[in-house]
């Protein structure tokens, strides 16, 4: 689904840009999915009426709508992504996938906070009558919100024209080039979707089921809770769990703002406009910290190991307080996961389509007019090349920094590549979720007995004498984030080779 959309997006005529009208469409398909997500039984109850037939009913309804927000959002966070290589030029692609990943822990925390309050107390019956449908409402407001305001602020190219305009566009023709484009991918990108899907084989685990084991932890192995006192068991492992997250998106946010002062971008060298000059009695100091700044590649590295020896010690997990600073600590590795990939991605996307060469389609763009804005350029619709500003109202920003003809790139095929890239991350969910069907076959086939309302006490202390499903599911993801360690290293390799 991702690919299609890049391939569509790419080559959209839209006068609103190639993204955006992408990100809306899958905004309101989220927003309206995460509705009927909190509100499957009533909406189920409206066409059936026999027991047993709306129980399936309204399990199937829930999966589909699932499974369809899934799909959605990676669609509109693909187009989110595009709009940063679009509109950045290659030395400015590392700090905009840092602020990015700022947003996206902002967004996290705000997320798991309002999952640790009780919102049945503060806003009653008003949302909802469970804090789940609460939550469902809350997150499809919110969402279509930020995107909204993000298509509102950003300013986007518009194509014009491409040399396939004689053609017309055919279902066999897109796929066929999603295929070529996925097989015939360049040795970096390939290198890097390699590295995303080892990662997200462990990733997967830890974010869908992170919350549910910190609850777990805490009502198994802590004999003083009583989760059959609760009115709503599943609401409050939701916000045992959420806490925690808290923590870690607190972490997470702090990792991004930190982390880029203290790696070295990939560019940095290369396209630095100026020759710093310290003060004398700094200069040792400060060229010392540069000497010693790791590079991206290194700390992306680096982040796998340290999320797979946290994953590790999962299964030996006993305490609430330990499940939470194992889920800190992933704080850091998260902030890499979500800034790394995309950061390298931007920066070989622009590379293969710079200004300098002939598009590989022959298109040519403009940006949208901004009667705000007299200085907005228009590109001629007969050019075979890109020659446009990232930003217009940079222009004497771009001047100043005498920025090199290459740097300023077009992003042309932002949406399939990227595309690919959300393909190598959705996939290993795939593989996450079948591993931990047959994890939870095996070590917990029933439901969990702290959570059951027939559980006994010595049901709970039967299952806390054996290994946590979602535990060992956590620690061969671990295995996994090994793997995508290698990959990194290979890649690191490749790079200096």
């Amino acid at each position: 689904m991702q690919p299609v959309v890049g391939v569509l997006a790419d080559n959209s005529k839209s006068k609103w840009g190639r993204r955006r009208p992408f990100m809306l469409g899958g905004t309101l398909i989220v927003a309206i999915c995460l509705l009927v997500l909190g509100w499957t039984s009533e909406i189920v109850a409206l066409f059936v009426s026999e027991p047993d037939t709306v129980n399936s009913c309204t399990i199937a309804l829930a999966i589909l709508s699932i499974y369809v927000v899934d799909f959605a959002i990676n669609a509109v966070q693909s187009s989110c992504r595009s709009l940063i290589v679009d509109t950045l030029p290659i030395s400015k692609q590392q700090l905009g996938s840092a602020w990015a990943t700022r947003m996206i822990a902002i967004g996290h925390l705000i997320g798991y906070g309002i999952g640790t309050i009780d919102l049945l107390k503060i806003f009653g019956h008003m949302l909802g009558d469970s804090q789940f449908k609460q939550l469902t409402f809350i997150s499809a407001v919110f969402f279509t919100f930020s995107v909204c305001i993000t298509c509102w602020a950003v300013e986007e190219r518009v194509l014009i024209s491409a040399r396939e305009d004689n053609t017309k566009p055919s279902a066999w023709k897109t796929l066929s080039k999603i295929l070529k484009t996925t097989f015939n991918l360049p040795d970096r990108i390939q290198a890097i979707c390699w590295v995303q899907f080892w990662a997200w084989i462990g990733w997967f685990p830890f974010l869908f089921y992170s919350t549910t084991w910190v609850g777990e932890v805490y009502f198994r192995y802590h004999p003083e809770t009583n989760a059959k006192a609760s009115t709503d068991t599943l609401g409050d492992v939701g916000r045992v769990g959420s806490l925690s997250l808290v923590v870690f998106s607190i972490i997470t946010f702090l990792g991004s703002v930190a982390l880029p002062w203290v790696v070295k971008s990939p560019e940095s060298a290369s396209n630095r406009p100026f020759t710093p000059r310290p003060p004398p009695g700094l200069r040792p100091l400060i060229s010392l910290f540069q000497n010693r700044k790791p590079e991206l590649v290194t700390a992306w590295q680096w982040s796998h190991l340290i999320f797979a020896g946290a994953m590790c010690l999962a299964p030996f997990v006993k305490s609430l307080r330990m499940a939470t600073i194992i889920v800190s600590i992933c704080g850091i590795p998260w902030a890499l996961a979500c800034w790394a990939p995309f950061a390298f991605m931007g920066i070989e996307i622009n590379r293969l389509t710079a200004p300098t060469t002939m598009l590989a389609n022959g298109s040519t763009y403009r940006r949208i007019p901004n009667p705000n804005d007299p200085g907005h350029f228009i590109s001629p619709a007969t050019s075979p090349t890109l020659r446009l500003h990232h930003l217009d109202r940079d222009i004497e920003d771009d001047k100043d920094d005498d920025l090199a003809p290459h740097d300023n790139s077009t992003g042309e095929t932002a949406g399939i590549y990227l595309g690919i890239l959300n393909l190598f991350t959705t996939l290993p969910q795939f593989v996450g979720t079948f591993i931990s069907m047959i994890v939870f076959s095996i070590l917990e086939p029933g439901k969990s007995p702290e959570l059951h309302e027939d559980g006994t006490h010595e049901d709970i202390q039967q299952a806390a004498d054996k290994p946590n499903g979602i535990a060992v599911c956590l620690f061969i993801g671990a295995v996994s984030a090994v793997g995508a360690a290698y990959a990194t290293r290979r890649m690191k390799v490749r790079t200096k080779g």
